[in-house]
């Protein structure tokens, strides 16, 4: 049995709980700041012998903008650039995509109860938020670059 107290416990030692949420389809689900000023879920489904450490993040205006004025092959070449650094992570993923534009990506992984330590737990949160930084830094390298060189084009012109 994977214990309530003691993941709360540890979100309190660390300074990481923020709210404790009702799920109709969980045992217990936390809601977390980590690192400052990013929030992740963790949730004990029930009848599951794990918990999921999960982050959704919405891909801002100004990115999506961005993505739309490139050109096919950027945004080909991203999407695939993004599946392959996800799955270096190890993480499980689910990424919205409109027209070849992300909209949307969901970051999950999983711990099971007979692996479950306090060390493996602040690791899957880590990996977890890496993950995220990685979506987050590749959207700005490809795009930024994109727009950048858009700038430079028509400065030429």
């Amino acid at each position: 049995m994977i214990d309530e107290k003691t993941i709360e416990k540890w979100l309190l030692d660390e300074d990481m709980l923020l709210e404790i949420k009702f799920d109709e389809n969980a045992d217990y689900h936390f809601i977390v700041e980590f690192p400052k000023e990013n929030v992740m879920d963790i949730v004990k489904p029930k009848q599951k012998d794990c918990i999921i450490i999960g982050c959704a993040t919405q891909v801002s205006p100004e990115h999506t903008n961005l993505m739309i004025q490139a050109d096919s092959k950027t945004k080909r070449d991203f999407l695939l650039d993004l599946n392959f650094g996800l799955n270096n992570f190890l993480v499980d993923y689910e990424l919205q995509v409109n027209d070849d534009i992300l909209q949307q990506f969901i970051i999950t992984d999983q711990i099971f109860e007979d692996g479950l330590t306090k060390d493996a737990f602040i690791r899957t949160l880590k990996r977890v938020f890496k993950s995220k930084l990685h979506c987050i830094w590749l959207i700005d390298k490809k795009f930024s670059d994109f727009s950048f060189s858009s700038t430079k084009n028509e400065m030429q012109i």
